[in-house]
């Protein structure tokens, strides 16, 4: 029988670094519903709603790391669950969320989304 995957949580500061990495940067991607994400939001995101992740983790790269981020830690680290279970492999949950993200000064967003925010660049 599998047992499940433990899922890492990661240091916001940490996960900042992972995903400015030059080399291999990861995916931060958000799975807070549209409201929190216009409210308070990580510059350069993936924004994909936790109650869409089944239909759309085809969306997310698999040769990046991914690190999930929701407002507290809770629902990133359901999500970070069931990605690891769809086979993705290099998966975390950002600890304490967007919250506390925003808390120790890393950058945040605010306000309407701007034309293609939320999307994966290029």
């Amino acid at each position: 029988m599998n047992r499940p995957q433990a899922v890492p949580q990661l240091d916001p500061l940490y996960a900042d670094i992972r995903r400015r990495d030059a080399v291999r940067p990861a995916i931060l991607l958000d799975v807070r519903e549209r409201d929190e994400f216009v409210t308070l939001r990580v510059e350069g995101s993936l924004f994909i709603p936790m109650s869409q992740l089944g239909s759309r983790a085809n969306e997310i790269p698999r040769d990046r790391p991914v690190l999930v981020i929701c407002a507290s830690g809770t629902r990133s680290a359901s999500a970070a669950g069931f990605l690891l279970g769809q086979g993705f492999d290099d998966v975390g949950s950002v600890a304490g969320g967007v919250d506390y993200w925003a808390r120790l000064g890393l950058p945040v967003k605010r306000g309407p989304l701007e034309s293609g925010e939320g999307q994966l660049a290029g």
